[in-house]
C-alpha cells in the first residue's frame, strides 16, 4: 500500500513534464505543417541535381549492374 504513495506523485510528474512537452511544442509551431513532410520524399529531384559535379548522368547500366556474365 506504500507503493501508492510514490507511484502517484511520480505519475503527477510524467504527466505534468508530458503536457509541458506539449505546450513547448504548440508554442513552437511544431504542429504547423503536418502533410508536406509526407510529401516531399514523393516528389521529382531537380535535373541539375545529377550526381553533383564532375560526374556525368549515364544512361547506359554500369557492369555492376548487368549479369555477372555467367551463363547456365
Amino acid at each position: 500500500m506504500n507503493i501508492i504513495l510514490v507511484l502517484i506523485p511520480v505519475t503527477l510528474l510524467v504527466v505534468g513534464v508530458g503536457a509541458a512537452l506539449f505546450f513547448w511544442a504548440v508554442n513552437h509551431q511544431q504542429f504547423d505543417d503536418l502533410d508536406s513532410p509526407g510529401i516531399v520524399p514523393l516528389l521529382e529531384d531537380d535535373p541539375d541535381q545529377n550526381g553533383g559535379p564532375g560526374q556525368q548522368a549515364s544512361s547506359e547500366p554500369s557492369p555492376t549492374d548487368s549479369d555477372s556474365g555467367v551463363s547456365t
